[in-house]
């Protein structure tokens, strides 16, 4: 698996400069612009979390993983679509362990059977102060997944060429639990779901390093 010529191409990527701010937020809504404006840097008691965007790949087509997290009314993220991911902990130690550990609670896959391949730009999120860490990897092997109970309601597997599809990029006005609409939020349509936030910028970026090497 780590000798495909994709998985090759894409380590090299990301081992150079990384496209960074301007192709996370080409998938932001104009809250989130304003946000940025008002927190261009993260403060010093941001929380530190890190997600994990796996790669597999299925008849020669190379898939990301995402889970729809159950409602929690508790949870500023409740029943949003992400990566698998969450706080980091002492005993982590290195931050791509935060989301090796995470990937294996929440959709079952051990940290044994993935590669981690780099990193993409770190993500502030104001609304619940964490500075996200993305990490990219790839799994060596066929997928088994198993959502985490409570947690995960579901697991998603799209290919990561819809993304690059202009059809997939969408806008919507978006109601949330909390009562407040969000206005012109721009999305992906995964299938009828919609991946918008951190997780839709992170995705953007990934698609930058991708470039034309999209399988």
């Amino acid at each position: 698996m780590l000798n495909d010529p994709f998985i090759q191409s894409l380590r090299a990527q990301l081992n150079l400069p990384l496209p960074g701010t301007a192709a996370q937020y080409r998938m932001a809504g104009i809250r989130r612009l304003a946000e940025q404006n008002a927190h261009a840097l993260p403060p010093d008691n941001a929380k530190v979390a890190c997600v994990l965007n796996l790669l597999f790949q299925k008849d020669t087509v190379w898939h990301t993983v995402l889970i729809e997290r159950t409602h929690n009314p508790r949870d500023r993220h409740s029943g949003q679509v992400s990566f698998p991911g969450g706080r980091y902990e002492e005993r982590d130690g290195a931050l791509e362990n935060v989301a090796l550990r995470e990937a294996e609670e929440e959709i079952g896959i051990p940290a044994s059977s993935v590669h981690i391949l780099g990193q993409l730009t770190d993500l502030y999120i104001p609304v619940s102060n964490f500075l996200v860490h993305p990490f990219v990897g790839v799994l060596q092997g066929r997928p088994d997944f198993k959502p985490q109970v409570g947690e995960v309601a579901a697991i998603l597997t799209p290919p990561i060429h819809l993304f690059a599809q202009e059809m997939t990029k969408k806008v919507i006005d978006l109601p949330l639990p909390q009562g407040v609409t969000l206005k012109d939020v721009p999305y992906y349509d995964v299938n009828g779901t919609i991946v918008w936030g951190a997780t839709a910028m992170i995705i953007s970026e990934f698609m930058d390093v991708l470039g034309q090497e999209i399988i």
